[in-house]
């Protein structure tokens, strides 16, 4: 503790004198603290989903904006600049990427066995952790085994394995708070005793998220009507400050019964006196969030009290500063300040730049996991009996946008099962993201039919996305469709080889919607622009548009699965601008995919063909794709597709005849 304190002080004298006198307060709560007064510095990591190593284990390269363990170098520089200081987690460590699959799926958790982000975790001595929702992906045992080896108490209050009267009478999964009986040294150089109390929340949508693992086992309560609850007993047994480890968003300013994103309201709360945050995988303070009446994302505050979220993926590393006050024979906080730091930072030139280095005592302690872990992505997981290529995606209904479809059906009518939703026809949309264009004549996915591994996948869905299910009308479901047809260039009957696709229109907004029959008329001019905007109000590319073989109505209802940057409003689709949406998955269409794969053993992707150009007679178009699309042309049914020769740029050119 001393040394550190001395090692503050060398490098404040340095800053101070270095500016020929002037202050230059780099850890101004150390420098000011006198007596009866102590420095305590609050670090937390949020959201790291297994991201130990700074590796993307889909793409199978290292990756310079993840990793506990850069983030391990800026915790080692924060405590040596603080005489006082406490290392928290605050949940979704378990789940999120293919190390954690592998744990779960492949090596397993045996009695005894450590789970590798507990160990870099023990290895960097954190004091304290609160659960996340991605914690009970694997089940119960699995996560109670996976706890066993940590060195540092985990907390979470309103997951009970059976309810009592009020949330103090619950039998809780884990052990709901912990007062932790630590020494802080003064400005004078004086120790003296603390009391920190530590409580943990997870949203109670976990009941709905991990329903198959949960329901029967376990309840879930209100965030704020818990805390609500035990801060007073925490109260009546010494805690000096109460730190809620709030794996909750900052969302809505009141309380709504069962909130997901509760941190707001708990941080209004009398008692609790700083809010750790975390789910939204953003940073606070910072842009990420607007200015009201309670909430300052410049100064880092909800209600006035200190909150912090470390972004995700161990990008980020939260910092809280305390100016603590000892008066009465109790410590209370008297100011504060609040940070995120950074483990990278991206440039102007969209390059990325690691801001410190990796620690290598947590690179070796979990060295042993990552190697299995590659070894993992780079075998087969599954196996797909028909290719996965995107090469006439843009043309055709296709294989690799198929199985994303196939995915996201299987995932939510899981998800929706037993919801008021789930008896409304569920409907799929996806996009192709790697289908030529400005990427070139190598910018397509090609997985040979047979063994799929893990990093494959990255092939398939490029964007860390998570899922979304909306709710619709048919009058949106054709506007959906008829804003992806923008993708083709009108066309004239009767003549030959014009062409067919409109090279300002991004591939990621042409979605398919599986589910449904379609055709698209393509002699028909576009009803959006292809930004989004209305140019054609009465134009109707999209015919013969059935479900179950029957002509939708403009007043049916369905949901459609897709992903949170659609779902949100991204690319301007009729029916997904953000005030549709009615489930809010926590997995990314990466995981399920993969958790798919996995469970159907093997999948049958063969695009189903439902849809297709509408006929033109005397008419053809043509287009262009890599030169490896030859290789199939024979395996497509819905569509007649032709060479035609060599395209620029190394593409190679095709021709439909309509």
């Amino acid at each position: 503790m001393s040394q550190h304190r001395d090692q503050f002080s060398r490098r404040q004298f340095i800053a101070t004198t270095a500016a020929g006198g002037a202050l230059i307060a780099l850890h101004p709560f150390s420098a000011r603290a006198s007596t009866n007064q102590a420095h305590l510095r609050i670090m937390e990591t949020t959201d790291l989903h297994v991201h130990v190593y700074t590796y993307d284990y889909y793409a199978d390269r290292p990756r310079d904006t993840v990793g506990l363990a850069r983030t391990a170098s800026i915790i080692n520089d924060i405590r040596a600049e603080a005489t006082n200081s406490l290392l928290i987690d605050n949940g979704d460590f378990l789940q999120g990427n293919p190390m954690g699959d592998y744990i779960a799926y492949e090596r397993g958790m045996k009695e005894g066995d450590m789970h590798p982000v507990i160990t870099a975790m023990n290895t960097l001595g954190f004091d304290a952790m609160t659960l996340g929702n991605h914690e009970f992906n694997y089940g119960l045992d699995f996560l109670m085994k996976s706890l066993a080896g940590s060195d540092f108490p985990v907390v979470t209050s309103n997951i009970a394995l059976q309810a009592g009267a009020s949330p103090t009478a619950d039998k809780t999964l884990i052990e709901p708070y912990v007062i932790l009986d630590r020494m802080v040294t003064d400005g004078s150089g004086e120790t003296r005793p603390i009391k920190v109390g530590l409580i943990g929340f997870v949203p109670p949508q976990v009941m709905i998220w991990d329903r198959r693992h949960l329901e029967g086992n376990v309840i879930a309560r209100d965030i704020v009507e818990t805390a609500r609850a035990y801060v007073p007993q925490m109260k009546e047994q010494g805690a000096d400050i109460i730190i809620a480890l709030s794996h909750s968003g900052i969302g809505e300013v009141n309380a709504i019964e069962g909130m997901e994103n509760a941190s707001v309201p708990l941080a209004a709360l009398d008692g609790i006196d700083v809010v750790l945050t975390g789910h939204h995988h953003r940073t606070f303070p910072g842009p990420d969030y607007e200015a009201n009446e309670v909430i300052d994302p410049a100064a880092g505050t909800l209600h006035g009290k200190p909150a912090v979220m470390g972004g995700f993926w161990g990008s980020h590393l939260g910092v809280i500063d305390l100016m603590l006050a000892y008066e009465g024979g109790a410590w209370r906080v008297m100011t504060h300040s609040v940070e995120t730091r950074p483990i990278s930072q991206r440039n102007e030139d969209r390059s990325i730049t690691a801001l410190v280095e990796s620690d290598q005592k947590v690179l070796d302690a979990v060295a042993a996991d990552h190697d299995a872990t590659l070894a993992y992505i780079r075998r087969a997981v599954g196996k797909t009996a028909a290719p996965l290529h995107s090469y006439f995606a843009l043309v055709a209904d296709d294989p690799s946008v198929q199985i994303v479809s196939n995915a996201q059906h299987w995932y939510l009518e899981q998800m929706l099962a037993g919801t008021e939703y789930a008896d409304l026809p569920l409907l799929s949309a996806a996009a192709p993201f790697k289908a030529g264009g400005r990427g070139g004549p190598e910018n397509y996915t090609d997985v040979a039919a047979g063994d799929v591994a893990i990093k494959n996948v990255a092939d398939l869905y490029l964007y860390p996305n998570t899922v979304r299910a909306v709710k619709v009308t048919g009058a949106q479901v054709k506007d959906w469709l008829e804003r992806s047809a923008g993708m083709f260039n009108q066309i004239t009957p009767g003549q030959a080889d014009q062409v067919l696709l409109n090279p300002e229109f991004p591939s990621y907004n042409f979605d398919v919607i599986d589910g449904v029959t379609y055709q698209i008329d393509i002699s028909q001019p576009s009803k959006f622009d292809p930004k989004g905007g209305l140019i054609n109000a009465d134009a109707n590319r999209i015919i013969n548009l059935t479900y179950n073989g029957a002509p939708i109505t403009d007043d049916q209802e369905f949901i459609i699965a897709t992903n949170n940057y659609r779902a949100g409003g991204g690319g301007s689709f009729p029916g997904a601008m953000g005030d549709t949406i009615v489930f809010e998955a926590p997995d990314t269409n990466r995981d399920v995919i993969v958790r798919y794969i996995v469970e159907q053993g093997t999948v049958q992707p063969s695009a189903d063909g439902n849809w297709r150009f509408a006929p033109l007679a005397d008419t053809s178009v043509l287009f262009d794709s890599g030169p490896k699309a030859v290789e199939y042309l024979g395996d497509l049914e819905s569509v007649t597709i032709e060479q035609a020769g060599e395209g620029p740029d190394g593409f190679a050119r095709f021709r439909i005849t309509l």
